[in-house]
């Protein structure tokens, strides 16, 4: 089991997945989202490959529109 923090919260995975993987579980948009993994921006397209590892800092950021 991983423990890693998402948005400031804990949580604890069964297995280390992907961002991809993790992000089927989140009901956001995936077009309006980026994600930071430890403080470095994942580009999109390494999102099927990059592994979150037990420790990872996690921050899911979505674009709002607005004006």
């Amino acid at each position: 089991m991983i423990r890693i923090t998402v948005n400031g919260r804990s949580v604890e995975l069964n297995e280390s997945m992907t961002i991809e993987h993790m992000l089927d579980s989140v009901d956001v948009p995936p077009n309006y989202l980026a994600v930071e993994v430890n403080a470095e921006v994942v580009p999109r397209e390494e999102y099927t490959t990059h592994a979150i590892q037990d420790g990872d800092q996690i921050e899911l950021v979505t674009l709002v529109g607005g004006g």
